[in-house]
């Protein structure tokens, strides 16, 4: 259903270099650049991630209750993704373990270089 999400960003090239190496760790990479954007995916054809310059110049800024969710393998994933956005610069906004209100459900938040709010997880649904 998603074809792509993207982010603003103030500083492009920090952004870059940060996504290229946080992405690269679950098997994605570039598909799209241009002056103003990159966008990377796991394949052309699957959902993508986009940073860009905000097209009207103005600065970019965090969207109040804004998250965007990459979908993991294990929580073992989860974790390792969480842990490489936190050695890249990221901050925490929520260590990775179970999440109570939803059984089976797995992750962890960290807000990128931007401030804006980055959530990994793994769902396994309950067996009935």
């Amino acid at each position: 259903m998603i074809g792509y999400v993207t982010l603003g960003t103030n500083d492009l090239d920090k952004a870059v270099t940060f996504y290229d190496q946080l992405l690269s760790s679950i098997g994605a990479g570039r598909f799209i650049e241009t002056e103003l954007f990159v966008a990377w995916a796991k394949s052309p054809g699957n959902p993508g991630f986009t940073i860009t310059k905000p097209f009207n110049g103005a600065r970019a800024s965090v969207g109040n209750g804004t998250m965007i969710a990459f979908t993991m393998d294990s929580p073992e994933q989860v974790d390792a993704f969480y842990q490489k956005a936190i050695e890249l610069g990221a901050t925490d906004d929520g260590r990775p373990g179970p999440r109570g209100e939803m059984s089976g459900f797995y992750a962890g938040y960290f807000r990128d270089l931007d401030g804006n709010k980055i959530n990994a997880y793994h769902y396994q649904a309950p067996e009935a």
